[in-house]
């Protein structure tokens, strides 16, 4: 039987919980940044020794027929990618990341709002704009140089998490919401952080570092807000939010299987070589190894947060595989 928690109605603010985004005016990219993003004039000799997405995450590029093929057919499925994942990004920070912020803006979490904490969710629904500006604006340019017409895509990510909170009850919606955000900005800096130790085109780097520069602040600004509004849930929805962030945190990790299909289809990736690539990516323990590796930053936050000091909530994610016992 679950031990009651006793959680107070609103807690004292933290001294180590500050909810701001730092010095932002002078360090926002949408307020500092000088790059334009648009694609280099040698990006042809930039691509004999740079990539548009690391190889290291596109590991069915190292399939033996996809290695025929080429680095022609190597850049075209790393470019494939790289679009997709900035489309996605402006999906995910206009539908997504956004509206999370504004159950904090808006006082739809039912609790008190220190000024602090909404002055920075402010300034981070600004960035998350200028985010899904600039993503969009290189996904265009590296489009037309490809010729990608078959975007945008609505990614199976975006799909699953918007079923998940359309089916969240109306008592939990705006908590719902929170938790989607919390864990997104949480995941995306250390995926961000990955992506730019690799050696990539010159426009393609400066963006992300840009976003990975802000993203980092955002992490952090989540990662505390969650553990201050922990602290005001009460047990139903303890339990509710639980098992949501085991839901949320999966639906991270799963493949988009018709995505790549399409990709790999349409850069000539036979029949039989894509069945053997979509087979390794969807196993459970494919799926599983990536999201351990992936969540560790939203994973070190609810600890923080004291979530695992509850039974209930260790025991669900160790059954999950989540955490080590």
């Amino acid at each position: 039987m679950t031990a009651p928690i006793v959680a107070p109605i609103d807690p004292p603010v933290s001294r180590a919980l500050r909810f701001t985004l730092g010095d932002w005016n002078n360090r926002a990219s949408v307020r500092t940044s000088e790059h334009d993003y648009l694609l280099p004039p040698d990006l042809e000799q930039q691509l004999e020794t740079r990539h548009w997405f690391p190889p290291g995450f596109l590991a069915y590029l190292n399939h033996p027929a996809i290695e025929a093929l080429g680095q022609t057919v190597t850049h075209r499925l790393s470019s494939n990618h790289l679009v997709y994942f900035l489309d996605y990004t402006t999906l995910l920070e206009h539908r997504i990341v956004n509206r999370s912020v504004e159950t904090i803006i808006h006082g739809e979490l039912k609790v008190h709002i220190p000024s602090r904490m909404k002055t920075a969710a402010l300034q981070l629904y600004t960035d998350e704009g200028y985010h899904a500006l600039f993503s969009n604006s290189l996904a265009e340019q590296i489009a037309r140089f490809y010729g990608i017409s078959l975007r945008p895509v609505m990614p199976h990510r975006i799909t699953r998490l918007n079923t998940l909170l359309d089916h969240a009850p109306e008592t939990h919606r705006a908590l719902a919401w929170f938790l989607v955000g919390f864990v997104s900005e949480t995941i995306i800096a250390k995926e961000l952080l990955d992506v730019c130790r690799d050696n990539l085109v010159s426009s393609v780097r400066a963006m992300l570092r840009d976003h990975l520069a802000d993203e980092a602040r955002h992490s952090r600004y989540f990662s505390e807000v969650f553990h201050y509004l922990w602290l005001t849930l009460n047990n139903r929805q303890r339990m509710f939010a639980a098992r949501l962030l085991l839901d949320i945190i999966r639906i991270f990790f799963e493949a988009d299987e018709r995505w790549l299909r399409e990709s790999l289809y349409s850069a000539g990736i036979g029949e039989t070589t894509l069945t053997e690539i979509l087979g390794g990516l969807t196993t459970p323990q494919a799926t599983l190894q990536r999201t351990r590796s992936g969540a560790d930053a939203t994973l070190q936050a609810l600890k923080k947060a004291g979530f695992f000091d509850l039974s209930y909530n260790q025991q669900l994610f160790m059954k999950a595989g989540l955490i080590d016992g």
